[in-house]
């Protein structure tokens, strides 16, 4: 690297560094999150708004709750624009690009937080083949080529960006029994091991992580019975479960500039359930 690159760098660096005691900001922001309707990728669009950004949301079904949350985004005074899409199309994925731009000029960070359901509804009483075929097109696929729409929308802009992804903890490890964790740990190594890889060729201008929630509070963990939950809960060594807003906190460090030298990572969020 030449000294006036070098120099360049670092100055971007420091100008980037946050002081010591401030909270992660994203004000100036433009962020994209997909799957914004209920649960994480709720908690995660308000928590982006908290911090200051701008935002775009998605949904695929549960367009109330998307309205809904855009509704308390408009209310922290952030301009937000609500779009469906369904992220296992590139066909959508190309129009959601266009779109974005069109409304802010740029995405700054792309959050790729949908999920098929499989667990609740409808979704619970699918074979496991076809709950499998669900998740590798939505979770798997969809992560995909989403990442490769915001790879491309961001090497167009100026400054880069920050891509988020979500896996889950036991991918690490697969470390239950049964269908459940084989699919789950089948599907969301995938989007781990895709992320890092992205994240080599992505940088140096783009940062890629994923987030690896675990036992999270959400409607799926509301329907267990109490004997598994609190099973569930001594096997914690904090002794709880992550609330929505606990990943959301997580997304916003990651996809802050107190990040900055951070890419090709997992950050678990489980409570210490899987050190």
């Amino acid at each position: 690297m030449s000294k006036r690159l070098a120099e360049g760098a670092v100055t971007t660096a420091q100008r980037r560094q946050q002081r010591l005691g401030e909270a992660p900001t994203l004000a100036g922001k433009v962020v994209l999150v997909t799957g914004a309707s209920s649960g994480i990728g709720r908690a995660i669009a308000l928590a982006c708004a908290e911090a200051g950004a701008d935002l775009a949301l998605t949904f695929r079904e549960n367009r109330v709750g998307a309205d809904e949350a855009a509704g308390t985004v408009r209310a922290a005074g952030r301009r937000v624009e609500v779009v469906r899409a369904d992220v296992s199309r590139q066909e959508d994925l190309d129009a959601l690009a266009a779109g974005v731009r069109r409304t802010f000029g740029r995405v700054d960070v792309w959050i790729n937080n949908a999920g098929a359901d499989i667990l609740t509804g409808e979704g619970a009483r699918l074979t496991w083949t076809e709950k499998l075929d669900r998740l590798l097109a939505v979770d798997l696929r969809g992560t995909v080529l989403a990442s490769w729409a915001a790879v491309a929308l961001m090497r167009e802009q100026a400054g880069g960006g920050v891509i988020l992804n979500m896996s889950w903890d036991h991918a690490l490890t697969g470390a239950m029994r049964g269908e459940y964790s084989q699919v789950f740990c089948a599907v969301k190594g995938g989007v781990y091991s895709f992320s890092r890889a992205l994240a080599q060729s992505a940088a140096p201008h783009i940062r890629v992580n994923v987030l690896g929630p675990g036992w999270v509070e959400t409607a799926y963990g509301r329907e267990l019975d109490d004997a598994v939950k609190r099973r569930i809960t001594e096997s914690i060594p904090l002794k709880r479960w992550a609330t929505p807003q606990d990943v959301a906190h997580a997304a916003v460090y990651l996809a802050s500039d107190a990040a900055g030298y951070v890419t090709g990572q997992m950050l678990l969020v489980n409570g210490g359930a899987i050190m």
